[in-house]
């Protein structure tokens, strides 16, 4: 942990601070101006899923999804670390099915559905889970139409070319990670790289360049014409089918379907987050020092949005619900909560923790 970074949340219990979670936060524009930054934002941190839509840029600028015809579902489950419920893999086995090939050409790996209500039928019905319910499901079916058209284009059998895609020198994870590279504008050369929880190669990037990246996600600033394009058939894709990027209570859909193509937001393991603000042209990027996603880095992702977009009162109280919630005890009783802190709320311009919040246009 850095010591150097802010407290950016607290967990509140009996009026006093239980817990304190530090971390970093980049926001850039498009040009990659620093417009705030809070804690240490040079520091490489591995983005992880925080980056799939990154990763999937090929996906859409190599020709591929419209060579095999995908539809903004299949597009948003390429960005998404979903929550494997019934739609998510059959929308995965979808994208394979257009490809021509099936389940066992994905190489993430199998694991339960992070939904518990998909675990329960699934056990009901004496079924045991595949790579089409792991998380990134989506991500190497996009891989692997990627794939597809590059073993047509070079004449070779699809199943045989793809064998292998997740290493980092088979021609699939060199586009990968060109485009992730273009992108944030790191050398990936000379990075810190490791392997990441579905088996790809995974670079440690800063914060900044992570928040340069996404800028560039929401405005096609920097980006190639491919790419640019590319970014907007995502976010179209996202906006229209945000269950598909995460899931039934996932904050990721819940906040994209509340707020729309306003906001690209996607988690990342390890306490990362990462945003693209289209109509502002800022890009955001949060890593926080514990690891901890679910709690802190969705608190401060929260409270980003909420000071940056300008929201009418009832979308203001959504997010707010984020950025300061109550924690509730298993007989329903508020214990405490969980809230932005005053640097974080200091920094974006915000109120402090207890202020009332100021009347949105």
């Amino acid at each position: 942990m850095n010591p150097c970074n802010p407290d950016l949340v607290h967990a509140l219990r009996g009026g006093i601070v239980e817990s304190f979670h530090r971390g970093a936060l980049a926001i850039v524009d498009g040009d990659g101006a620093l417009v705030r930054a809070l804690g240490d934002i040079q520091r490489p941190i591995f983005p992880r899923s925080a980056c799939k839509v990154l990763q999937a840029l090929p996906l859409v600028a190599s020709g591929a999804a419209d060579a095999f015809g995908l539809s903004d579902a299949e597009l948003a489950l390429a960005c998404a670390s979903h929550s494997g419920e019934p739609a998510h893999a059959a929308t995965a086995a979808s994208m394979l099915a257009k490809a021509g090939l099936d389940v066992s050409a994905l190489e993430c790996g199998a694991h339960w559905p992070y939904a518990d209500s998909a675990i329960k039928a699934m056990a009901r019905a004496g079924e045991q889970p595949s790579a089409l319910h792991n998380n990134c499901s989506g991500k190497h079916a996009g891989f692997v139409c990627v794939g597809c058209l590059m073993a047509r284009a070079a004449g070779r059998e699809p199943a045989e070319y793809l064998r292998g895609y997740i290493a980092r020198e088979h021609p699939v994870m060199r586009e990968v990670t060109a485009a992730l590279a273009a992108t944030t504008g790191a050398d990936l050369a000379q990075a810190p790289v490791g392997t990441d929880g579905c088996s790809i190669p995974t670079y440690a990037i800063a914060l900044r360049q992570l928040a340069h990246a996404f800028a560039r996600v929401g405005s096609g600033i920097g980006l190639s014409d491919d790419h640019a394009r590319a970014a907007k058939r995502l976010r179209q894709a996202v906006a229209a089918a945000p269950f598909h990027v995460g899931g039934t209570l996932k904050f990721d859909s819940r906040v994209m379907q509340r707020l729309g193509a306003r906001v690209f937001c996607k988690v990342g393991a390890e306490g990362v987050y990462c945003a693209a603000l289209p109509e502002q042209g800022l890009g955001i990027a949060i890593k926080m020092d514990d690891g901890n996603t679910a709690r802190a880095a969705e608190v401060v992702m929260a409270a980003v949005i909420e000071a940056l977009l300008p929201l009418a009162d009832d979308d203001a109280a959504f997010m707010r619900g984020f950025s300061d919630a109550a924690l509730v005890n298993w007989n329903g009783i508020e214990v405490g909560r969980l809230q932005a802190g005053g640097a974080l709320r200091q920094a974006l311009g915000g109120p402090a923790v207890g202020a009332a919040a100021p009347a949105r246009p």
